[in-house]
């Protein structure tokens, strides 16, 4: 389940309380958070409010695990994952794909045997959530939409 445009209608809601009501009323259920990576992905504030509200760990909800799938169309979905821009990647799942050992791994979507090919990486995902290194949400929340070439992704 998602968050859509016009599920929290009030623009003047403070961002914590809106990331409070996507994790409360919207993923509640969720365990892990798989975000499907296209071309313009990196500049959608929904997707980096639901990452941000995934790796907050509550009383009432749980951290998710976290992982990425590149979409066929996206311009790195043939790059090794060293050599994949991080621009064209959302901020907040790209900052907790580093190191040996990350909260968050990036995949490029199977072209065959979807379910047999994803479910062990969705499980990965799921054990990865209570280890450390702890997940990074330092970043501020997308207040709009970023702007700018899919292509060439965010500028700092």
């Amino acid at each position: 389940m998602s968050v859509s445009q016009g599920d929290i209608h009030d623009p003047y809601l403070p961002l914590d309380e809106v990331r409070r009501r996507i994790r409360d009323d919207h993923i509640s259920d969720a365990i892990v958070t798989i975000v499907l990576i296209g071309p313009c992905t990196w500049q959608r504030k929904h997707v980096d409010w639901e990452i941000s509200a995934s790796i907050i760990d509550r009383r009432r909800n749980q951290r998710c695990g976290l992982m990425g799938l590149l979409l066929p169309h996206h311009p790195d979905y043939w790059r090794r994952p060293e050599d994949r821009n991080p621009r064209l990647i959302p901020p907040r799942l790209w900052r907790n794909t580093g190191g040996s050992d990350p909260y968050a791994v990036i995949y490029r979507w199977p072209r065959s045997g979807l379910a047999r090919r994803v479910m062990p990486k969705i499980c990965r995902a799921y054990l990865r959530k209570d280890k450390t290194p702890w997940p990074d949400d330092g970043l501020d929340l997308f207040i709009n939409n970023r702007r700018g070439n899919c292509r060439r992704g965010w500028q700092s």
